[in-house]
């Protein structure tokens, strides 16, 4: 038997998601306000996009909560999702191109990114299919459907180009199968196969291979490939402890590339200093620290791995992102959560917490004898 508390949804996790996103605004704002007003010849452009955005979410929130079923755990839904995902993503073929990339749905002045939503769906998917089948996860066959769903999500993302975003479900997508129950030794032939096919695309682009190799040697090419390392680890160290405050940023006035998107925790550290990076830190901390608890405490094993993988998902991209602000890994397109101007990913960041607020709401309840 379960029991529903409605509105009794975790707080921490709520707070900390207003938080993070409230001062994504903020830095938002003072990332783009500059290259918005070249660009649009006023300077408040992003923010709206951004806010309109963060309204919708927090309204996806609050349905998501309010009701009482878990429409998530519909075999209809799930399945449905995975179909939407897979047909947007072949859509984006026909496209208009944006930059060289095919990555976007594009309808008058709405644009969508469907990469956003394949990290949610292969999520959900995986967790719906390893729960049903847990009686046979020692079987070679029982891979062979979420190792092909899996293939073809991530050769179409591949494909648009979007190199981080495949590899980084690819990552999701095995700690899934992972904490489901599948065995090291028969994920290692799916992770062989991947190796081949992301090194296979490695080395169709000229400009993955110059940023590997900006990250091998980054004194090499300050001016090239190494430019976006150097100017970001400049921005961070010249914060000091408590930064030079809100919008006095130099390093955004068209010095560091995509300041508001990929390198928002640069600006971050200049303009707040080791207070403002570390307490952002300590945000996501709690997002882990309380979706892991929920995932714990979660009323089955579907909701159980859903919520591990939407934590460990959103906990993990943070991390990947300060990383390679910090100059740790190597640069890829993949944003900070909640902060990063973003209407798609944004939107998928928010229903994560949207489902993992609502999974908070449902406990077991026991019969007294």
């Amino acid at each position: 038997m379960e029991a529903f508390r409605r509105f009794g949804f975790d707080k921490p996790l709520f707070i900390a998601t207003i938080i993070l996103v409230a001062f994504g605004l903020i830095m938002v704002f003072s990332s783009s306000a500059v290259q918005s007003n070249e660009r649009y010849g006023q300077p408040f452009t992003f923010l709206i996009n951004q806010a309109m955005a963060a309204a919708a979410g927090f309204i996806l929130i609050l349905i998501i909560i309010s009701m009482k079923s878990a429409f998530y755990q519909n075999t209809l839904f799930i399945y449905g999702l995975l179909i939407l995902t897979l047909a947007l993503l072949v859509l984006c073929f026909v496209m208009p191109e944006v930059n060289n990339t095919n990555r976007s749905i594009h309808i008058f002045s709405f644009r969508f990114q469907p990469s956003s939503l394949a990290k949610l769906s292969i999520i959900l998917f995986l967790a719906s299919y390893l729960s049903r089948k847990k009686e046979k996860l020692h079987q070679t066959s029982t891979l062979v459907v979420p190792a092909a769903v899996l293939f073809i999500l991530i050769l179409l993302i591949i494909k648009e180009p979007d190199y981080s975003t495949s590899l980084f479900i690819f990552i999701i997508g095995s700690i899934m199968l992972f904490i489901g129950g599948i065995r090291l030794d028969k994920l290692f032939l799916i992770g062989l196969a991947s190796v081949l096919v992301f090194a296979f695309y490695l080395f169709q682009a000229n400009y993955r291979i110059d940023r590997w190799n900006s990250y091998i040697s980054p004194s090499n090419d300050l001016l090239g490939s190494g430019f976006h390392a150097y100017q970001s680890k400049l921005a961070v160290g010249s914060g000091g402890i408590v930064g030079v405050s809100i919008a006095q940023s130099t390093q955004k006035l068209f010095f560091l590339p995509c300041a508001h998107t990929d390198y928002i925790y640069a600006i971050i550290g200049e303009e707040l200093g080791l207070i403002g990076t570390v307490s952002v830190l300590l945000l996501y901390g709690i997002i882990l620290w309380r979706g892991l608890l929920i995932s714990r405490r979660a009323p089955n094993q579907f909701c159980s791995l859903l919520a591990a993988g939407l934590t460990i998902a959103i906990f993990s991209q943070a991390m990947l992102n300060i990383s390679i602000v910090l100059g740790l890994l190597p640069a890829t397109g993949l944003t900070l959560p909640f902060l990063s101007y973003g209407r798609s990913s944004l939107l998928y960041m928010m229903a994560s917490i949207g489902i993992l607020l609502h999974i908070s709401q449902r406990k077991q309840a026991y019969k007294r004898k």
